[in-house]
């Protein structure tokens, strides 16, 4: 099953068991989905719901250091509890040494020998992830081992 097949059926379940969280949040990821569909005026690959997903996390973790700023403890645990839901829709994360592993094959793979390689680098190793590390924790694994 697809992830907005999944998204769809958890709704359903969420909206049964009275769970008014976990079905905004799941509406949400949906609706981010339904628009990134429409913009690209066809059906999303696996991958690219896997990011939209991803982009929603982030953008809770921003949520969070906003409300740590603007001294709103009240806005955090919301915040919290929706990235609990998105993150059970993402795939197991690359362990440290797994993503060092997949850098250094993209890396051999480039050609690269220096940081001003780091755009082929990254071109070939995103695609790879699909979702199970951010684009931060590649960029920090290939700029070491370039170092």
């Amino acid at each position: 099953m697809d992830l907005k097949a999944t998204l769809q059926s958890d709704l359903k379940d969420a909206m049964r068991n009275g769970e008014e969280t976990r079905k905004s949040t799941i509406r949400m990821a949906l609706t981010a989905i339904k628009l990134a569909e429409v913009s690209k005026i066809g059906q999303l690959d696996e991958a690219e719901s896997l990011a939209i997903i991803q982009k929603e996390i982030k953008s809770r973790k921003e949520t969070i250091a906003d409300a740590e700023k603007a001294n709103r403890p009240d806005l955090i645990p919301p915040a919290e509890e929706e990235i609990k839901i998105l993150l059970t829709y993402l795939p197991a994360a690359l362990s440290e040494e797994e993503l060092e592993l997949m850098a250094k094959a993209a890396i051999e793979e480039a050609g690269a020998t220096s940081i001003k390689d780091m755009r082929q680098v990254m071109a070939i190793l995103l695609p790879r992830l699909q979702a199970r590390a951010t684009g931060d924790q590649a960029s920090a694994a290939v700029r070491k081992l370039l170092q």
